[in-house]
């Protein structure tokens, strides 16, 4: 079947303005200003997008493949993802993680999920690595995992400030976030330590000590849930002008609580003047966002969901956040408020 898309307003990244656009086999034949109408022999179906955006599929570097969950027992284990809670979210690429559970979960399950997505015609990696440590893994190293397994790309997402960590000692964080960087070097990959945080009044101090004390390049490190915390948040914009690439988590909930909502933090992230490619925004889908009680158990929880990135760049343009030069250079014209809370908006914020 060919598909011939028109008055389409394309970004690829960059803006086209109004163009037409002839698809087949999953790929884009033909694109331009007004492509011609195809002999009627040929199966074709026209579509007239009437200036409707067109942008290439977003990257989510933060999805639980093999699903999440289970911080209150067996019954709250996320399901696995599947294609379509991708595709439908407009997810062209993305990569997988274990969350707090690297014991029911292993990354053999998790490099099997990112390699059947590749079948079904997605771009899928993953890391190694859970929250805990010792560091789970597939071949019993770090580093042989990055070089010798094709989707594996890192390491992640590791906890720290979290109750639910394994409190990794400076050595011990040093150590992996060598392993990675290294692994990244021997094999041509990103080679990233990709960090969980939590709620914890340590925030982003190993990855400052790790800076200050170390050779370590501060690519190395991409810490995730930056905006769960207005504290936490600025720990990040400093770290990002150190240049470390951070992680704005586009949450379900629609009261931030402490935090910042996603359209929020993107749009102050742009208005601090910070280099944009060292800003990343990812679902969390399938993973866990619990709520814990006083002490420490799980009172409730709702699910991460991949759609939560569409609605952010909704979000974004509503609020006056244009798509300029690319994707990832997101030009922002006036400040983008964040939505409105609803009722019960001091209750406790679902996160992970």
């Amino acid at each position: 079947m060919l598909w011939l898309l028109r008055s389409a307003r394309v970004y690829a990244p960059q803006p086209l303005g109004l163009c037409d656009l002839l698809i087949a086999g999953g790929q884009i034949l033909a694109l331009g200003d007004h492509l011609p109408a195809l002999p009627s022999g040929l199966p074709c179906q026209e579509i007239d997008l009437a200036g409707a955006r067109l942008i290439p599929g977003l990257i989510d570097a933060h999805v639980h493949l093999s699903g999440g969950g289970g911080e209150a027992g067996p019954c709250t284990r996320v399901p696995p993802v599947q294609l379509t809670d991708l595709t439908r979210a407009g997810i062209t690429t993305v990569v997988g993680v274990l969350g707090t559970d690297g014991t029911t979960r292993s990354v053999a399950d998790l490099v099997a999920r990112a390699l059947g997505l590749r079948e079904e015609g997605l771009s899928a990696y993953c890391y190694t690595g859970a929250y805990e440590l010792p560091v789970p893994t597939l071949t019993g190293s770090i580093r042989r995992d990055i070089v010798y397994v094709d989707p594996i790309i890192g390491v992640g997402e590791l906890a720290i400030s979290d109750h639910r960590s394994s409190q990794p000692t400076f050595d011990e964080f040093l150590r992996i976030a060598s392993d990675a960087h290294v692994g990244g070097l021997m094999s041509g990959k990103a080679g990233v330590l990709h960090l969980h945080l939590g709620d914890g009044p340590r925030g982003l101090d190993l990855v400052r000590r790790a800076l200050d004390h170390t050779e370590l390049p501060a690519r190395t490190f991409h810490p995730t849930h930056i905006n769960r915390q207005r504290r936490l948040f600025d720990e990040a914009l400093d770290l990002a002008r150190r240049g470390v690439t951070v992680d704005v988590t586009a949450f379900p909930d629609e009261d931030p609580g402490d935090g910042l909502h996603q359209v929020e933090a993107i749009a102050r992230y742009l208005r601090a003047d910070l280099p944009r490619e060292r800003l990343t925004c990812s679902s969390d889908g399938a993973g866990c966002m619990p709520v814990f009680g006083p002490e420490g158990h799980v009172i409730a929880m709702d699910v991460g969901r991949a759609t939560t990135l569409t609605d952010t760049i909704r979000g974004l343009l509503e609020g006056g956040v244009l798509l300029r030069g690319s994707l990832a250079g997101l030009h922002h014209q006036r400040r983008a408020p964040a939505p409105p809370r609803q009722q019960g908006q001091d209750r406790p914020r679902r996160r992970r």
